[in-house]
C-alpha cells in the first residue's frame, strides 16, 4: 500500500503551525506521527526548526517613539490623499451617472415614440383607402336603394376595376 501524495505547501504550513504551537491536539499528535513515519516529514522539521532557532539568536529591533509617529504620519498622509482623490473623482461619477439616466430617458422616450407611431393608426391613410366612395358620394346619395346599385354592377355600367363588388 502506497502512501498518499504529500502537499508540501499544506505540509509546510502545518509545520510552522505545529512549531508555533498553534495546532489543536488532534492536529499536534497527526504531526508527530508523520514525523515518525516519513524521513521528508523529519528533514522539513529540522530545517524549519533551524530557521526558528537563527531567528531566535538575531537582536530584535528598538523601535522608538519616533518610528511610531511618523509610520502614523505616513499613513495619515496616505488616507488623506486617498480622500482627496475620492473627492475629485465623485463629481465626475455624478455626471456619469446622471448622463446616463438622461440617456436611459431618451431612448425609452424614442422607443415609445416609434412603438405608438407603429401602433396608432393613420387617419390619412384610411381617407385614402376610401377615396373612391368619397369621390362618388353625391351619386350614392342619390340612389335610394342598395338593390339599384348592384343591379348596374351586374350589368356592368361601372368600368372601372375597383368598383366590380359593392
Amino acid at each position: 500500500m502506497s502512501e498518499p501524495a504529500i502537499d508540501r505547501e499544506l505540509l509546510h504550513e502545518e509545520l510552522t503551525a505545529y512549531l508555533d504551537g498553534e495546532l489543536d491536539t488532534e492536529s499536534s499528535r497527526r504531526i508527530e506521527e508523520l514525523m515518525s513515519r516519513d524521513p521528508r516529514v523529519r528533514e522539513m522539521m529540522a530545517e524549519l526548526d533551524g530557521a526558528w532557532r537563527l531567528l531566535d539568536v538575531l537582536d530584535s529591533a528598538v523601535v522608538d517613539d519616533r518610528f511610531t509617529r511618523t509610520t502614523l504620519e505616513m499613513a495619515a498622509q496616505a488616507a488623506a490623499e486617498e480622500l482627496k482623490s475620492e473627492e475629485t473623482s465623485q463629481p465626475r461619477r455624478r455626471r456619469l451617472a446622471l448622463l446616463g439616466w438622461v440617456g436611459g430617458l431618451l431612448l425609452a422616450a424614442g422607443v415609445g415614440f416609434v412603438t405608438a407611431a407603429m401602433i396608432r393608426s393613420d387617419p390619412d391613410r384610411e381617407l385614402l383607402e376610401q377615396l373612391p366612395i368619397i369621390e362618388n358620394l353625391d351619386y350614392y346619395a342619390a340612389v335610394d336603394d342598395v338593390e339599384f346599385l348592384r343591379l348596374l354592377v351586374e350589368a356592368d355600367l361601372f368600368t372601372n376595376e375597383e368598383h366590380d363588388s359593392p
